[in-house]
């Protein structure tokens, strides 16, 4: 198989399922892309598969043929395991003949302190530019959100591509198209995609995104949990009451696939249901964890998506959590409430959970923005959520409005709207965080979404005596309330008369 001059208009490194999709994606809206895979083998079968795109495919057996291909100034998509990887690529490509005009995109999940490393580094060598993608196999097939962050410049040459192969929503609504087949993509809508900002600002959002994710799916356990053990759903009801979930404020996608694998028996034992033999450990690749690292390091309190990311880890203790269930004992007592009433008060904190969530997310964008030099537009990056992304949701329309009415929104509990919601959901969800208190059943993203609102809707916390406790074992000093911010007192408390001294 050899390439025919250059020809192609975009090209693609990596041919994973990801890949793939995105490479027929970009073939579906009439690019030519040119197709590299270290395994020869894999590229060639891909090409072979897939002949009559609109597009076209090409396939390079090698790094020179496949820069060869493209017409200049060169697009090249890397899709690679992130980390290490990445710039091994880089390098290749730029041994291989890429030039400093060239694009390099980044699609993969990197850390967005690579992104920032990596466009400087090769700043003289080629144009580094980096692009978070979420929506899985299927939203890399048919449209995806996409986050990309570097140098404007750059962008203006990636442009065409990304908003011809983003998710497409309605521009009213919010609610995603999806009128699409290989062949046919969607005509019309409003893309998910706009340029985020600078250097790693695409894959810093789509970090952000990831965390968001975690305690969303973590929430949405817990909800599930809940109703099967305290309330005694079956499978089929439950997934009733998702479906049901999934025509009102709470749509979502994960909320769609939560309905669908509720309902779905075990493929080898089909008389029981799959959920009753996935054994209750959850993975994770490191996104959410960096999340909550940066939020620790930003001082914002995203003590839910935190959570979301310790879940896992307890999930993790498998053995240790049977051997501890056999010695550790809970409470004895059962649920004695009424089923329908107790799926409305799980529905409406779920709600108010998701908004806590989110507004964490956004809090920590918005602290972000400060801290690297970045302008984000909470609006945008809410709006571009909105279709092909794990998060999507008739949520995010709500959220991006907020925004579009107060573009200097402190928190987005504060918006007219979600402080409406929560006002009218927060008795339930105080019930139920204190039925699984009662009750011995974990609910640690409730639990902790419920704590923040609590927090920051409280014009005095406890910290006074923190402060005072580390002024008295370290000299670190405090303010006065009867003072102006900013001046430091210390309380010399060895000494017999405690002197308060001025710092």
């Amino acid at each position: 198989m050899t390439t025919r001059g250059a020809t192609a208009d975009v090209g693609l490194i990596g041919l994973a399922v990801m890949g793939q999709n995105l490479a027929l994606n970009m073939a579906d809206h009439g690019y030519r892309v040119a197709v590299y895979n270290r395994t020869t083998a894999t590229m060639e079968q891909f090409v072979g598969e897939n002949q009559d795109t609109p597009g076209g495919l090409v396939g390079c057996p090698t790094l020179e043929g496949l820069v060869a291909a493209l017409k200049k100034p060169r697009k090249i998509i890397i899709l690679v395991k992130a980390g290490a990887a990445v710039d091994a690529v880089v390098e290749q490509l730029l041994q291989a003949g890429a030039e400093p005009a060239d694009l390099v995109v980044d699609c993969g999940n990197s850390q967005w302190t690579d992104t920032i490393r990596r466009e400087t580094q090769y700043a003289l060598r080629c144009r580094f530019f980096g692009s978070g993608v979420s929506g899985g196999e299927v939203g890399a097939r048919f449209g995806p959100s996409l986050m990309p962050g570097g140098h404007p410049d750059s962008w203006k040459h990636l442009e065409p591509i990304w908003q011809a192969i983003a998710a497409k929503v309605d521009p009213k609504s919010g609610e995603p198209l999806e009128d699409y087949a290989p062949g046919k993509p969607v005509v019309g809508g409003e893309p998910c995609t706009a340029y985020i900002g600078p250097n790693g600002a695409g894959h810093y959002v789509k970090m952000v995104h990831n965390g968001i994710e975690y305690i969303d799916m973590q929430l949405i356990s817990e909800a599930y949990h809940l109703l099967r053990t305290l309330g005694g759903l079956g499978h089929d009801e439950l997934s009733r009451v998702f479906a049901e979930w999934n025509r009102g404020e709470l749509q979502s996608y994960l909320i769609q696939i939560t309905a669908d694998i509720l309902q779905q028996r075990d493929p080898t034992s089909p008389r029981r249901f799959l959920l009753d033999v996935v054994l209750d450990t959850a993975a994770q690749k490191g996104t959410g964890k960096w999340t909550a690292i940066n939020a620790l390091d930003l001082g914002i309190p995203a003590n839910a998506i935190a959570e979301a990311v310790f879940a896992r880890c307890l999930s993790a203790l498998k053995d240790e959590r049977v051997a501890a269930s056999r010695k550790l004992r809970g409470p004895a007592s059962r649920f004695r409430g009424g089923r329908k009433a107790l799926v409305e008060a799980v529905r409406q904190a779920l709600y108010c959970s998701k908004v806590c969530a989110y507004a964490q997310g956004f809090q920590l964008m918005a602290q972000a923005q400060t801290e690297y030099g970045w302008t984000l537009d909470f609006a945008t990056i809410a709006s571009i959520w909105r279709g092909g992304c794990i998060i999507r949701a008739r949520f995010l329309q709500k959220i991006s409005l907020a925004y579009r009415r107060d573009g200097a929104l402190v928190n987005l509990m504060l918006d007219a709207y979600f402080r409406r919601a929560l006002q009218a959901g927060q008795e339930s969800w105080r019930s139920v965080v204190a039925l699984a208190a009662r009750h011995g059943i974990p609910a640690p993203a409730f639990g902790s979404a419920l704590a923040y609102f609590d927090g920051y809707r409280s014009a005095r916390l406890p910290a006074n005596l923190l402060q005072a406790q580390r002024d008295y074992f370290g000299a670190h000093t405090f303010e006065r309330v009867d003072a102006p911010r900013g001046k430091a007192f210390h309380v010399d408390w060895p000494h017999p008369a405690r002197p308060q001294l001025e710092v």
